[in-house]
């Protein structure tokens, strides 16, 4: 197996890079029986690799459907490039934020999803319409990770001014300055690769995202390479280095499924204490359970001397590695549980100075 050389700048196509995600990738499908994993007996002929429509049919069950857009919105199919490198987006403006926006939201998919799949699994187009903020849509190429995977197990795509966090952080300053949107009510959410990818940018760009919504994902610099990912997917994440000291540090919500075989749970836990001490190790807990269409929550939340709350923390019991809440027609979607979306939306704008 070829590990990533994470101390050097890499050419957007590099063949060990891309051998290395892909690898990542294959052997997290083998967990779910979705690919044969490696050492098994070897069939008589060379297998073809899986039929990625076919997974993500197999998760969300139903066949993907396209994204319907109601009257005077739009779904636009754009390119942003910066030095670091450029990504495909889509780009949904409801009519309600056709004038005059009140924020905007960045969603990073996970490994084999596609932007419009992700919007109609989280259904995020549906509460921009009805509380009228922009969402956009980054796509990662296929060029930088064979199934679609943010890269947040490289150390290159991992801090400020290099690699994928570079080129989504610009993305959203362009966006928020095209729809006169300052940092206090940006914000970015992400799935698992993407959510890694989020909390990453949270703790790189403190001055861009004003919060971030982290679902199913891992901790900054849980990960070095291919090998440690793993370890870190299944409770054994590296020890990180302590958060940078900022003035405006990033609030965090995290959502985590107790039965996620593919994240530990461990994980989300990580990613609320390591939030918790950046923003107020002495904050005020409450912690509290409940039930939301069928299944059972623990919501422990953090806040400051003011009454705010810095870090949310679900924990869905009985839940895999799926949106929770999510809606039909998505892939990893789990219609059962609390609605992720509207809760990350409601944490997102109760504080924000842009809330109407």
């Amino acid at each position: 197996m070829k590990h990533l050389n994470v101390g050097a700048l890499r050419r957007a196509h590099d063949p060990a890079r891309l051998a290395a995600a892909n690898d990542l990738v294959q052997r997290t499908l083998a967990q779910h029986g979705l690919v044969a994993p490696q050492g098994a007996t070897p069939p008589t002929s060379p297998p073809e690799m899986p039929d990625l429509s076919a997974l993500l049919n197999r998760f969300s069950g139903a066949a993907p459907r396209p994204v319907t857009l109601p009257e005077g919105a739009s779904f636009a199919d754009e390119t942003y490039s910066c030095a670091e490198g450029s990504r495909r987006y889509r780009l949904y403006v409801p009519a309600s934020a056709s004038d005059d926006a009140r924020g905007v939201i960045m969603m990073l998919h996970g490994c084999t999803q596609t932007p419009e799949d992700f919007a109609i699994g989280t259904g995020m187009n549906e509460l921009a319409d009805r509380h009228g903020f922009v969402v956009v849509y980054p796509a990662q190429s296929r060029g930088d990770n064979a199934q679609s995977c943010w890269n947040w197990f490289s150390r290159g795509d991992q801090r400020r001014g290099r690699g994928e966090p570079a080129i989504l952080a610009g993305l959203a300053q362009e966006i928020c300055a095209a729809h006169d949107v300052d940092r206090s009510a940006c914000f970015v959410a992400g799935l698992s690769a993407g959510a890694a990818m989020a909390v990453i940018l949270g703790e790189a760009y403190p001055d861009v995202f004003a919060a971030v919504g982290a679902h199913s994902g891992l901790p900054v610099g849980a990960a070095k390479d291919v090998p440690s990912a793993f370890a870190a997917m299944s409770g054994q994440a590296l020890d990180a280095p302590d958060p940078v000291p900022t003035q405006t540090p990033a609030r965090t919500i995290v959502f985590h499924g107790s039965a996620d075989t593919t994240v530990n749970p461990s994980n989300g836990a990580a990613i609320a204490r390591r939030a918790r001490e950046a923003l107020s190790p002495d904050s005020l807990g409450r912690s509290e359970t409940g039930t939301a269409q069928g299944r059972c929550y623990t919501r422990d939340q953090c806040h400051d001397t003011a009454g705010r709350t810095l870090v949310e923390h679900w924990t869905v019991a009985g839940q895999s590695h799926a949106w929770s809440g999510g809606r039909p027609g998505g892939s990893y979607v789990d219609s059962q549980g609390p609605d992720a979306s509207a809760e990350m939306v409601r944490f997102f704008f109760e504080h924000s100075e842009a809330q109407g």
